[in-house]
This record gives structure tokens, sequence and C-alpha cells, in this order.
């Protein structure tokens, strides 16, 4: 009798699941009507075009993982992402330091600060402060002194140059080194200085109609320096008047160091028939200098230019022309021509 076999019947195995490609001709069947080199994933599966992409994936990513892991194995923290910078906050401009001489007349410090009143009008919120060469407070060197780290620019109350210009000032400026400084040109020669003489003039009399008239003549009244360069500024700034004035002589003279006196240029002006004559007070403020030349005049001297709106204008002006000059050649060309 023949004993029943233990082994169990074959069995086909199970179909495996469709993993995007077929073989044989059951591939070609199933993939009439599509595209060649498309493929298809199961369910949740990104369609992949081909094997290359599917390495350059792989590759992209592993890339990305091994950038985080440091050379001894470690791994690197994330990058990152750096806040916004903050927006620049605007810079304030340079303090405006206005150079006066001084005088030991208290009326001319008096003058000076409304001055720098008008000033402050015409430009609100530009720190303006003042500095004396001498005689006055607060001096040069110690408005500099309170002004360390800071940009300055020194703007001189002086209406030519001359001595201060030339020496004073480049010495100050170079005794403090902690302020960055730029000095403008003076305030002469230039035609709103002009203006403001005309207008001191008419305030004292002078009428328009005498520029008919042959007795008429004008003496510019000025301070006078043995350097050259100021007289030569305020033989300008006379030629610049008579032209303003019309057919008037307009005639430089000099409270000190230089000639004619303020007296001689009367006298001259007499003996030539020019008996209605007028002093244009060429002083920034009232003092010794300018007290002498209206009692030289035997008629009618005006005020000096004091706080005359068309100075307070210059001074702006001056401050704004020396930011815009940016090389040292610059600056030696505006205090030579300005």
């Amino acid at each position: 009798m023949t004993e029943p076999s233990t082994q169990q019947p074959h069995r086909s195995p199970p179909p495996l699941p469709d993993s995007g490609k077929d073989s044989g001709n059951d591939s070609h069947s199933r993939s009439a009507g599509r595209s060649p080199g498309a493929g298809s994933g199961g369910p949740g599966t990104v369609p992949l075009d081909s094997t290359a992409q599917l390495l350059t994936r792989v590759t992209a990513q592993l890339s990305t993982q091994l950038s985080l892991v440091s050379r001894n194995g470690t791994r690197r923290p994330m990058p990152r992402t750096r806040p916004p910078a903050p927006p620049l906050l605007p810079t304030a401009p340079p303090t405006l330091v206005v150079v006066a001489h001084g005088s030991r007349d208290p009326q001319a410090l008096r003058t000076v600060l409304a001055l720098l009143d008008r000033f402050r009008d015409l430009r609100p919120g530009l720190d303006v402060r003042l500095g004396h060469i001498e005689l006055n407070r607060p001096l040069l060197p110690d408005t500099l002194d309170g002004l360390r780290g800071a940009d300055a620019v020194l703007v001189p109350l002086l209406l030519g140059r001359g001595h201060h210009i030339n020496h004073d000032l480049p010495a100050a400026a170079a005794a403090a080194p902690a302020v960055r400084t730029r000095i403008a040109a003076p305030l002469g020669p230039h035609p709103l200085l002009v203006e403001a003489l005309y207008g001191r003039l008419v305030e004292a009399g002078w009428n328009p109609a005498d520029l008919g008239s042959r007795r008429a003549a004008v003496v510019l009244a000025a301070a006078g320096s043995r350097d050259p360069d100021s007289a030569q500024d305020t033989r300008r700034t006379a030629r610049m008047l008579a032209e303003r004035l019309g057919a008037v002589p307009v005639v430089p003279a000099y409270a000190s160091a230089a000639t004619p006196s303020v007296p001689a240029a009367l006298r001259a002006l007499a003996t030539r028939g020019r008996h209605r004559t007028f002093v244009a007070s060429y002083f920034t403020a009232p003092g010794r200098f300018a007290s002498a030349a209206a009692e030289a005049a035997p008629g009618t001297a005006a005020l000096p230019l004091g706080a005359h709106p068309a100075l307070a204008r210059l001074l702006l002006h001056r401050y704004d022309q020396a930011l815009s000059a940016t090389a040292p050649a610059e600056m030696v060309s505006l205090l030579a021509s300005a």
C-alpha cells in the first residue's frame, strides 16, 4: 500500500504590486495610448520622468543633508536668517559757528546775537554757535572745545580777507583736532552784502532821486588792514555799490591801517564839488571804528550792517557753500575768489 505524500501542492506566488514598470507584452499592452517614457506610480507617489531624475533628486537631498554635518561628524546648526538692518537715521548737519571779531562796545555783542536769531529763523533746527576772535566771550577756542567729536563750519563775520581769515581761523581750527572743521569764505565781496549796504543808506535818508545830482557821493568806510587782499576786497565792494547806486561815485576809505582815511576821502570829494555825501558804514556791528567814521561825516552816516536780513541770508549762503566744497583745493579757491 502506498503511503500518502506529505508534499504540499505547488501554488503560484501572488502577483507583485505594480511598481510603475511592466515587462514583456503585458507592459506593451498597458502602455498603449501613453507617450513614451512617461511613468506612473502608485497612489501617493510623485510621477518620475526617468531614472536620471530620480538620481538627481536623491543626490540633491543627500548634498543638503551632508552640508549640515561637520567634518567631525557632529551636526551643524541650521543657518539663521539675518534680521533686517535697522533703517539709517538722518545725520545732523554740521554746526555753524559764527566767528565774530569782538568789541568793547556792549552794543556789538547785542547786535551779533540779534543777527544769529534772525539766522536761526532762516534755518530752524540748525545748531548755531558763536565764537569771538578776541575781546568777547565765548572765545572761538572755547566754542570749539565744546564741539569735540562733531562737525563744524566756521563762518567768519568778517567782510573780507586779511590776517584773521588767512591766519587766525586756520590756526584755531588746527588747535582743535577733535572737531572736524571747514572754514567758509568771508562775507564780502558779494551782492547780498551790497544789498545790505544799500538798505542802510536808504534808511539813513538816501534818495534815489539824487542819482542825477552831480553833488552826490558815498564814502565806503571800512576798518582797514595792512593786508593787500583786504584793500582789494573793499575796492571791489565799492565798485559793486556804485553800480547799485547808478552814476554816484563810491570811494573806499579806512578807519585805520590803510589810506585814505574817512576825513581825507570826504575832503577830496568836496574839492570835486561833491558836497552831498553819505558815509556807508562797512562794519558788521557798532564799535570804535564805526563811531569814528560816523563822527567824520559832515552829512549823514548810515548804521552798520548789523542784523540786516540780507546779511543773515549771506551767512547761510557761505555755510552752504562751504559744505558743497568737497576738497581742500576747493576751499582755497573759495577763500581766494569769493
